[in-house]
């Protein structure tokens, strides 16, 4: 959808990249040559080793084998609520600087989608436990949330817009893959079932390829030492998404 006005000088195709994930590869066409592969087959290789130690993590074995303590899931649902408050605010920070109008409406949709779409599942979780949204956003951040929302909101605000659109990428990206694979599995919990059919979903698949596509378009028009740039916030947050797992396995709290 971002890319229709070059629809005609491109072809779409899948690759498979490391940990099985499927990357939305837009090459240039020439009399039938590839000019130039997507760079976000770059991004996805640059953390081959992390996504296999996210899919490795006993959290998210827990949750396929329905080993996983519900409160360590319940910790992680609470504090993926506080997040996606912030992760939306960002969102919204990407498409005041987008340059194109449709980046700004697709990056202000996902924003409201973090806020709405995202609640509601949550909320589903919470009428389980009889958690009120008072009990809820009264929980403090526990450590590893408030550092990840704060690097993300410091380089929404700070930094390029191709920056930011690389640091927000993994929590997409990563997400959609885990859901994909753990679905393969399934799992013995309804609620540890319905956490992992949401990001297995093809609706989900589309909003991650549209930010894929984003990606792919705005480093073509780059120097090498930005595109080093993206992928630096990419690893990055890549590894938080680790972190915020582990953060809620061990129902991380403050040491002081």
């Amino acid at each position: 959808m971002m890319l229709a006005r070059a629809a005609s000088a491109r072809n779409e195709i899948a690759l498979s990249g490391k940990g099985g994930a499927i990357i939305a590869v837009n090459c240039i066409a020439t009399k039938g040559k590839v000019m130039s592969m997507a760079f976000t087959q770059r991004l996805w290789e640059s953390i081959g080793d992390v996504f296999a130690r996210i899919l490795a993590h006993p959290f998210l074995t827990g949750l396929t084998d329905g080993t996983l303590d519900e409160e360590a899931f319940r910790f992680y649902v609470v504090q993926d609520a506080l997040y996606l408050r912030d992760f939306g605010r960002g969102l919204a920070v990407l498409g005041a600087k987008a340059p194109e109008d449709d980046w700004l409406v697709m990056f202000c949709e996902h924003a409201k989608t973090a806020i709405v779409v995202e609640r509601a599942l949550h909320e589903s979780f919470f009428r389980t436990w009889n958690m009120s949204a008072e009990q809820v956003y009264a929980t403090p951040m526990a450590p590893t949330n408030l550092l990840y929302t704060s690097y993300l909101l410091r380089v929404a605000y700070e930094r390029p817009f191709y920056e930011g659109v690389a640091a927000f990428l993994p929590c997409y990206w990563i997400y959609w893959e885990v859901g994909k694979a753990l679905e393969q599995k399934g799992s013995p919990n309804p609620l540890y079932r319905r956490w992992i059919d949401t990001y297995a979903s093809a609706e989900f698949e589309q909003v991650v390829r549209q930010v894929l596509a984003v990606t792919d378009h705005i480093a073509e028009g780059l120097t090498e030492p930005q595109r080093q740039a993206m992928q630096q916030h990419f690893v990055m947050t890549s590894r938080f998404e680790w972190l915020f797992w582990d953060m809620a396995y061990r129902q991380e709290g403050w040491a002081i």
